[in-house]
């Protein structure tokens, strides 16, 4: 059945695309022919979204049939929502702002026609709008307040709505739309399903270096998955896809968990899922779930303003003090003195209303066990920076740090001990992929954390499996989008 565009009157569409239906909403809606297909890709471009109206529907039941809309039915409901606009659309900001500045009203229209704007001008906040909410057709308002501007409603509009002067520029924009993506399923036409990969090329500490993605990609192929590179720029893509792999650092307030909330909510296989970076971020959680289950960690305290004397009698110098969603060691100091405590302390509280502090515990190095599926899949030993406290060590510059060596493990060199506390640890989070990391000191184990999005580097992770390390992660992805597949009702 191919693309279909679902209008109310095809009058209202006479463009003629190869490869593209023009529909009326009422067949599409009633006849039997449209139901059968679970193929077929719905450009709803119908005059009113509002509930129960015929562009509500059609979308709806479009979900139903499992067809794919755009928009989707909860997209809609953002669209009825202003506060959910200027929810999705708040780090747009500086985008937004610079994009507006020469407009000398207080008040601007924008029309966006699938993500392309009619003004060169603003053909980057025109695709980050498209991308955010994946309607074909948009009309966004502006209004400037106190030197600011922000935004007033974003509505759908209909194709009978395109403006006179701008139908000559939305045929070009639609067509090329429809053009490039003809491209692109022509390039994964022979894979059976579809697996984006987030990063971030400009993160000097990603969580896969360039060689271990292409080793990903590679094993992908190998069995059967088409992955595709994606970045912050392509959220609206998400439900292209049967499945979504994040490889960049996942912060709560950030785009990796609006990906990852987004990929679930759209029935996508999602590593990792929203529920692990919510969890495996906070440390103030960390510390009371493994206290609750009586995991072994270090001594800890939950400082709060009124608590803050109470670290030194409870930990001793030095201890560790930690801001909530620190990684890759920012966001922790080591305190030696009692002089300089107050003023780490007030620094990282102006953060938090909570923070950790943890009793010091130095070691050669911390066990990091990768498990994902609730099974380990590799074992490597962190080593402290020679001369630092730290498994890395930052300068004052954003690409000014050093690392300390890795050496890796088979999982049967470790101590079982290890492995078994790592497990116990991580099954408190989930079943998706995880780091945790633990200090022996003795015959003494604590774990010191549980890292979600671990890292896995070409040369470091994977030096004892080598490429089949990539595979097993593969494999998990593979084994869990045909388990939902298979679930899912036809």
């Amino acid at each position: 059945m191919g693309n279909l565009i679902v209008v109310n009157n095809p009058r209202d569409w006479p463009l003629d695309i190869p490869g593209v239906a023009v529909v009326p909403a009422r067949a599409y809606l009633t006849d039997p022919a449209y139901g059968g297909d679970r193929t077929a890709r719905v450009f709803n471009l119908c005059k009113s979204y509002r509930y129960q109206t015929l562009g509500y529907y059609v979308s709806l039941l479009a979900e139903a049939r499992g067809h794919k809309p755009l928009p989707r039915a909860n997209t809609i409901e953002d669209l009825q929502s202003q506060n959910m606009v200027r929810l999705l659309a708040e780090g747009l900001d500086d985008l937004l702002q610079k994009s507006l500045a020469p407009i000398k009203s207080d008040a601007f229209e924008l029309d966006i026609y699938f993500g392309h704007s009619a003004a060169s001008r603003h053909e980057q906040l025109s695709r980050q709008l498209f991308n955010l909410l994946h309607a074909p057709l948009l009309r966004a308002d502006f209004e400037r307040r106190n030197h600011r501007w922000r935004i007033r409603s974003v509505r759908p509009i209909a194709a009978s709505d395109i403006p006179p002067q701008h139908q000559e520029f939305a045929i070009r924009a639609t067509t090329e739309y429809f053009t490039s993506r003809r491209r692109r399923t022509r390039k994964r036409a022979a894979p059976r399903y579809n697996l984006a990969i987030l990063h971030d090329p400009a993160n000097p500490e990603p969580a896969s270096n360039a060689k271990a993605l292409q080793k990903f990609e590679k094993a992908a192929q190998a069995l059967g998955l088409h992955a595709e590179f994606i970045t912050k720029a392509d959220y609206g893509r998400l439900t292209e896809f049967d499945a979504l792999f994040i490889r960049d650092t996942t912060f709560v307030n950030h785009y990796t968990h609006r990906f990852s909330r987004r990929a679930a909510a759209e029935g996508l296989v999602v590593i990792d899922d929203p529920d692990s970076i919510l969890k495996c971020n906070n440390k103030v959680y960390l510390a009371e779930i493994l206290s609750r289950h009586r995991i072994p960690a270090p001594k800890t305290l939950l400082v709060h303003r009124d608590n803050v004397k109470q670290i030194i009698p409870a930990l001793g110098l030095p201890c560790v003090l930690k801001q909530p969603d620190s990684s890759f060691s920012l966001g922790v100091v080591k305190v030696e003195t009692e002089q300089e405590l107050p003023a780490k302390v007030n620094g990282l509280l102006d953060k938090s209303e909570l923070i950790v502090a943890q009793e010091y515990l130095p070691t050669e190095f911390d066990w990091r066990v990768g498990i994902l599926d609730r099974r380990p899949l590799f074992v490597a030993k962190y080593f402290m920076v020679p001369g630092h406290w730290q498994i890395i060590r930052h300068g004052n510059e954003k690409h000014d740090f050093v690392d300390g060596k890795t050496e890796a493990l088979s999982v049967g060199e470790a101590p079982d001990r290890v492995i078994k506390i790592a497990l116990r640890a991580a099954n408190l989070i989930g079943d998706g992929f995880y780091g945790v990391d633990i200090k022996q000191i003795g015959k003494r184990l604590y774990v010191i954390e549980i890292n979600d999005n671990p890292n896995v580097d070409a040369g470091n992770e994977d030096s004892v499996l080598k490429d089949a390390l990539y595979r097993e992660v593969m494999g998990v992805f593979l084994k869990r989008i045909e388990a939902r597949k298979h679930s899912s009702p036809r």
